[in-house]
C-alpha cells in the first residue's frame, strides 16, 4: 500500500473464488474465517499442515498440491500470499495486482494491496482494528475492545436478550466460565445462582441487577426446584433476561434440562450455554486427567446424591467395578465408604483415588488415598462437600510427575 492510511471494508465472499497460496501456519490462521465467510477457498502449495489438511478432507477448502503457477488467479476474487519464499510472495502479489485482485502479502504487509486486520467477534458484531502494520497494537486494542464488550463496561446498544439463559460457570475459578456465558451475564437484569457458581462474578454486575439466592447447600438449607423453576418464568414473563448461573455445566447434574423444560411450558425462550464441567475441569487442575494414553480408555461420571444400596439409584455399581477406567463421583463425600466398597467388588483396594474439595479456589484441598483407605483419610483430613472423587489409575499418575518450578 502507498498511503498512510489503509480503507476499511468489509468484503462479502460468499461463494467467490478466494486463492491461498502457501499452506503453512499463516494460511492455518487465516482459512477458517475466510470459510466461515462464505468463500470458495483453494490452497495452492505443495505441502500443508495436518489443520489445512482436515479442513480440506472436510470439504471446507481445496488443495492444489504443486508449486505456484500463471493462471492460478484467473477468476479470483480475493487472494493471500503467504508462503514461505519472499519471491514466491512477490510474484503472486504482482499477479494479483495486473489483474486488479487484492492481494495480502504475509511477509511484508506494507507491499500488498490490502492487509488482514487483527479481528474479533461479539455477539454478532465483527471488530477489525488497523495500526499501519503494528500488530502487537492492533491485537492489543482488539483485544481491550472485546473485554469491554463482553464485561459490559462499553455498551454496544444491541437488542436485550429476552427469555433465560442457563449458563455454566466452570469449575469455580471465575476466569473458567466461557466467553459467551460471561457476555450474558453482562447483559442480565436478574441473575439466579447457587454456591457453587463462581460468586465472585456477581460483584461485577451493575446495581440494577436483581440477584436471587437459590442455594442448595448439602446437606442444609435448600431452595427447591420448583420455587427456581418459577422464578425463572415469572422473571422472563415480566420482561426481564434472566441468567440461571450454575456451577460446571447446567447439564451435568445440574437439572438444567429440568429448568429448560418448565420454561419450554411456560413458553420462554432458553439460551443454554455449556460450561466446563467440574467433574473434569477439577480433577484436571489438580494433576488427574480423567483420561491417559495407555492407562484409562473409558471415563464414567456418577451422582453420588445416593448409596449403592439405595433404592433409587439407577447404577448398576457391579458393572462399574469391573471397569478398569476412571469413574469420577460428584457429590459422594458423606457416602465415601459406601462407593469405596462397591468399587473393590471389581478393583483391587489399593487402586489410587483422588479427592479434590472446592477445586479451582483458593481453598482447595487434594487428597491422595486409596480405595481401602478412602473413607478414614476423607475423616482425618477433614475433607468436607464440595469434592470431586477420582478413582481409577489415573488417580496416581501425579506421584509421578518430576518437580515443576
Amino acid at each position: 500500500m502507498h498511503g498512510e492510511q489503509h480503507y476499511l471494508v468489509g468484503l462479502d465472499l460468499t461463494g467467490r473464488r478466494v486463492v491461498v497460496v502457501g499452506g503453512g501456519t499463516v494460511a492455518q490462521r487465516r482459512l477458517p474465517r475466510l470459510v466461515a465467510a462464505g468463500a470458495r477457498v483453494e490452497v495452492i502449495s505443495p505441502e500443508v499442515t495436518p489443520a489445512v489438511q482436515g479442513m480440506v478432507e472436510g470439504g471446507e477448502a481445496t488443495w492444489h498440491a504443486r508449486e505456484y503457477a500463471d493462471g492460478d488467479l484467473d477468476g479470483a476474487w480475493y487472494v493471500l500470499a503467504c508462503t514461505s519464499s519472499p519471491e514466491v510472495n512477490a510474484r503472486v502479489t504482482a499477479d494479483a495486482e495486473e489483474r486488479r485482485v487484492f492481494c495480502v502479502r504475509a511477509d511484508v504487509a506494507v507491499k500488498g494491496t490490502a492487509v488482514t486486520p487483527a479481528v474479533g467477534e461479539h455477539d454478532g458484531l465483527l471488530l477489525g482494528v488497523l495500526a499501519g502494520g503494528q500488530h502487537r497494537r492492533s491485537a492489543g486494542v482488539r483485544d481491550e475492545l472485546l473485554s469491554a464488550l463482553r464485561d459490559g463496561s462499553l455498551a454496544d446498544h444491541h437488542d436485550q436478550p429476552a427469555g433465560v439463559a442457563l449458563v455454566g460457570g466452570g469449575s469455580g475459578d471465575p476466569d473458567l466460565i466461557t466467553v459467551r456465558g460471561r457476555r450474558l451475564l453482562a447483559r442480565a437484569d436478574v441473575v439466579v445462582t447457587d454456591r457453587l457458581g463462581p460468586r465472585e462474578l456477581l460483584d461485577e454486575l451493575p446495581p440494577h441487577v436483581e440477584v436471587v439466592d437459590a442455594a442448595k447447600i448439602p446437606y442444609g438449607r435448600a431452595a427447591s426446584q420448583d420455587f427456581i423453576n418459577r422464578t425463572l418464568v415469572e422473571h422472563a414473563k415480566a420482561g426481564r433476561f434472566v441468567v440461571r448461573l450454575k456451577g460446571g455445566d447446567p447439564y451435568v447434574f445440574g437439572r438444567g434440562f429440568e429448568e429448560l423444560i418448565a420454561c419450554a411450558e411456560a413458553g420462554v425462550p432458553v439460551t443454554v450455554v455449556p460450561g466446563v464441567t467440574s467433574a473434569f475441569g477439577v480433577p484436571a487442575l489438580a494433576d488427574v486427567p480423567v483420561t491417559h494414553r495407555g492407562v484409562a480408555h473409558e471415563v464414567v461420571v456418577v451422582s453420588g446424591h445416593v448409596a449403592p444400596d439405595d433404592p433409587r439409584s439407577l447404577v448398576d455399581w457391579s458393572a462399574l467395578a469391573k471397569l478398569r477406567g476412571t469413574v469420577v463421583i460428584l457429590m459422594g463425600v458423606e457416602r465415601a465408604a459406601a462407593f469405596a466398597d462397591a468399587l473393590k467388588e471389581g478393583r483391587p483396594g489399593d487402586t489410587p483415588v483422588s479427592v479434590i474439595q472446592e477445586g479451582s479456589t483458593r481453598t482447595e484441598k487434594v487428597l491422595r488415598s486409596t480405595l481401602d483407605t478412602l473413607a478414614a483419610d476423607i475423616a482425618a483430613h477433614g475433607v468436607r462437600p464440595p469434592a470431586i472423587i477420582v478413582a481409577g489409575p489415573v488417580a496416581g499418575l501425579a506421584a509421578e510427575l518430576p518437580p515443576r518450578p
